[in-house]
């Protein structure tokens, strides 16, 4: 019995360099073997959506998983896709892409979760630089942590919508003159070339924490747990093909996969 994991990417190779996504794959390829499947992979790239359905129907394949979808992804049109032959699970929230059950990671309250480790390190003034992607709900997350601070330790946010390292470097400079953080937790991997660009010392200046130790180049902060995410995205499928649950869904359900907390060099303690 076979999953089809249909990979939307223009660069289909792409999605496996993203370690978070490849952790997805390998996830739920370990607990498909377990439940008794095969999972294989499907490129828009090369093949259009009626061709995987022709493809589908004549190997009785009825269970498909959306990987991760991006600004990168091939023009699709999703309701070129019968869905009410198949069940279907996708990862993420992207606005593309069909209205389906949805499992991903708990962005909110990892980053809460997060933001009150680096207190118990010590770290009072923590700032949060990232990207302004309204999907991103890590930003939820610190603006939700933030209203539990005394007023005084409350930053602004350092948000962008650019990766022209000029501009980025040229910001990140502003708000820390501004705002003199003595941690940052973020989403983007540039920071520490940033940091190191403007002359900053991590962590003697300023201690840093990432939302995912998997596709950032810093050792602290959350690791989003991408195998069990992986693994809930095909247990999810599998009790809607069981349940004979196809099509796109009146009432979507989102799982939330909690991350856990790690220390690391780049955030020591303060306390």
């Amino acid at each position: 019995a076979i999953l089809a994991w249909i990979n939307p990417l223009q660069n289909p190779g792409r999605l496996r360099e993203h370690e978070e996504f490849s952790l997805y794959w390998k996830g739920a390829e370990e607990i498909s073997t377990t439940l008794g499947f095969k999972m294989e992979e499907f490129r828009t790239e090369d093949l259009s959506l009626q061709r995987m359905d022709t493809i589908f129907r004549t190997r009785n394949i009825r269970g498909l998983l959306i990987a991760p979808l991006s600004w990168e992804t091939t023009p699709i049109n999703w309701n070129e896709m019968p869905w009410q032959d198949y069940a279907a699970v996708r990862f993420g929230r992207s606005r593309i892409g069909p209205p389906l059950h949805i499992v991903t990671s708990a962005q909110v309250s990892n980053t809460t979760r997060a933001f009150e480790k680096m207190q118990e390190l010590g770290y009072k003034r923590i700032g949060f630089f990232g990207d302004a992607m309204p999907r991103r709900m890590f930003t939820a997350g610190y603006l939700r942590a933030q209203l539990a601070q005394p007023e005084e330790f409350r930053l602004p946010m350092a948000l962008y919508n650019t990766t022209d390292v000029i501009e980025l470097r040229s910001l990140l400079k502003k708000w820390i003159a501004a705002n003199r953080p003595d941690a940052i937790m973020t989403d983007s991997s540039m920071l520490p070339t940033l940091l190191n660009d403007l002359g900053i010392k991590i962590p003697d200046d300023i201690g840093i924490a990432t939302t995912s130790i998997h596709d950032t180049p810093i050792n602290a902060g959350i690791d989003q747990r991408p195998l069990e995410i992986g693994k809930s995205a095909v247990r999810m499928l599998v009790s809607l093909m069981n349940e004979h649950h196809f099509g796109i869904p009146e009432t979507r359900n989102h799982i939330l996969v909690e991350g856990k907390w790690v220390n690391g060099s780049m955030l020591p303690d303060r306390s």
